[in-house]
């Protein structure tokens, strides 16, 4: 790889990371879920210095290809995404049915409230 490819690798990376941290301060994108990003600007930043690092993970997995390696390194992120992303909208599913739940019930006591106070109110009306 040459050394402007690298430089502009590295950049990119560093400047992802940096852009991640400010979603992350502005609170536009919570820490739990910027971490996984994090980790893989940092995997990028590794591989960009180490460039001899890739083929040493590849020959000790038994990947011929360091290409391979790469490819096999972006499927198991892109798992990782899509379990984790699972998890979030099983737990969002839950808490929404529960919050509609307990918002059905609400109403019902707001018209139960209501409806008494307009047998309340007739029968005042009748008494007077």
């Amino acid at each position: 790889m040459s050394p402007r490819l690298q430089l502009v690798i590295a950049v990119a990376a560093i400047a992802a990371i940096l852009y991640i941290g400010n979603l992350v301060r502005i609170r536009r994108l919570e820490l739990k879920y910027a971490l996984i990003w994090f980790l893989v600007g940092i995997l990028l930043l590794i591989f960009d210095l180490f460039p001899g690092l890739l083929p040493i993970m590849s020959t000790a997995l038994g990947i011929t290809l360091p290409i391979n390696m790469l490819t096999f390194l972006g499927l198991v992120f892109v798992l990782m995404i899509i379990f984790s992303q699972t998890i979030v909208i099983s737990n969002l599913t839950r808490k929404s049915k529960r919050l509609t739940q307990e918002v059905g019930l609400l109403y019902k006591k707001v018209e139960d409230l209501e409806s008494r106070v307009r047998e309340d109110e007739a029968e005042k009306d009748a008494t007077k």
